[in-house]
């Protein structure tokens, strides 16, 4: 009889109480689950869209169970509503994409070469779609380098910004950045350069450049670590550069709108503080080294491994071959291998690190001339060595031995 009148009462409150039934019946059955996970013998493999190819090779690096696809950030959206796709990653090129969209407005009328990175190509299109702006895309030669005449004939009374790479990802090329600058100043053109491949290398005076805004990438030629960077903007593009992003700053924090000053107005949320300390580092170590310096010692790798190059049959080098035309990156590729092949028997063979394809510059293949398989691109820095190259160059003349 008391144990009948227990369960009773115990039924009694689980009844009043919905709340202590759903644990009694949930808790056992997430707990289960979680420990299935656990103890299970099967790996779990997670679909993760990316929206870049260098985000794909960091993750892909790091765990190559998983799959990782390239795609648009409107694709993950349609795959997240049909459960297709389990986390989207993005790699925005920020500081080019706070600069653009912050000033172009509709109506207006942006020019840039034929050998921009998609950093450039992309947003500019995507506020053509937006906005109904007009772009025109200035021809450069087969080196890759623009004529300043050009540009010149392209200029509309309603141009409102000139944006363009300082030298080329793909051949290294450098364009008269002066002669533009100049041309801006006197027509009253906003003017954008993307250094990051010029940025540690190359000397670059932002006043005499005659530049509105400068941007950079951390993780190249200023030797920081990645996921940093940043621009330098002047007053006179500030004043009509609206911020991309909104939100906390830490200071105002009493007001309701954005900080209006610099570099609050530009700068929401956490900031990437290792990474601003590993810069800070690595600019040190460059203003201790000396810019020339280390300009010099590029130049002459570059220039010793495209003499070695040119001696040997079947390959071709895209771009500047002088020094003074180019940065220190050589493009090439081989009559009889394709360009993903000969990247990989450079990597897994004699361990040169390398990268082959289109390097996010489609317009740039197809002025130079290696569109749509694109280029091997072999990359020079401070920290290669005679020795490296000497070897560099033995390796590609054992390939061409191969593959006569």
């Amino acid at each position: 009889m008391r144990i009948n009148a227990v369960v009773c009462r115990v039924i009694r409150q689980f009844l009043r109480d919905k709340r202590t039934l759903a644990l009694l019946i949930i808790a056992p059955m997430l707990v289960l689950t979680l420990m299935s996970f656990v103890f299970t013998d099967e790996d779990t493999t997670l679909n993760i869209g990316v929206e870049n190819s260098n985000v794909k090779e960091i993750l892909s690096s790091m765990d190559k169970d998983n799959k990782i696809n390239i795609m648009s950030k409107k694709e993950a959206e349609q795959k997240f509503e049909n459960k297709d796709l389990d986390a989207y990653i993005s790699g925005d090129e920020k500081e080019l994409n706070i600069l653009l969209n912050g000033v172009i407005k509709s109506g207006d009328h942006i020019i840039t070469p034929s050998m921009e990175h998609n950093s450039v190509i992309r947003p500019i299109y995507n506020l053509k779609n937006i906005l109904n702006i007009d772009i025109d895309i200035v021809q450069a030669n087969s080196l890759g380098i623009v004529d300043i005449n050009d540009i010149k004939n392209l200029i509309k009374p309603n141009t409102k910004l000139i944006v363009m790479t300082h030298a080329s990802n793909v051949a290294g090329s450098i364009q008269p950045i002066k002669q533009i600058g100049d041309l801006c100043n006197e027509l009253g053109i906003f003017f954008i350069l993307d250094s990051a491949q010029s940025a540690g290398v190359l000397d670059i005076n932002f006043k005499e450049l005659s530049l509105s805004a400068l941007a950079f990438t951390g993780h190249k030629s200023l030797l920081g670590p990645q996921g940093i960077g940043g621009f330098i903007i002047d007053d006179k593009l500030n004043e009509v550069c609206h911020p991309l992003i909104l939100g906390g700053t830490g200071s105002l924090s009493h007001s309701l709108t954005q900080p209006d000053f610099l570099p609050d107005k530009f700068e929401s949320g956490t900031l990437n503080i290792p990474g601003i300390i590993g810069l800070h580092e690595a600019i040190k170590f460059i203003k201790s080294e000396g810019l020339n310096t280390i300009y010099e010692h590029n130049s002459y790798l570059r220039s010793y491994l495209i003499a070695g190059i040119l001696n040997i049959p079947n390959y071709t080098i895209s771009g500047a071959l002088d020094r003074k035309s180019a940065t220190s990156c050589v493009s090439i590729t081989h009559s009889k291998l394709d360009v993903s092949e000969l990247s990989y028997i450079l990597e897994s063979d004699f361990n040169i690190s390398n990268r082959s394809g289109l390097h996010c510059a489609p317009l740039a293949h197809k002025t130079i001339g290696t569109y749509p398989n694109g280029t091997v691109r072999l990359s020079l820095g401070y920290f290669n060595t005679l020795e490296e190259i000497k070897y560099t160059i033995d390796s590609l003349n054992k390939i061409n031995s191969i593959y006569k």
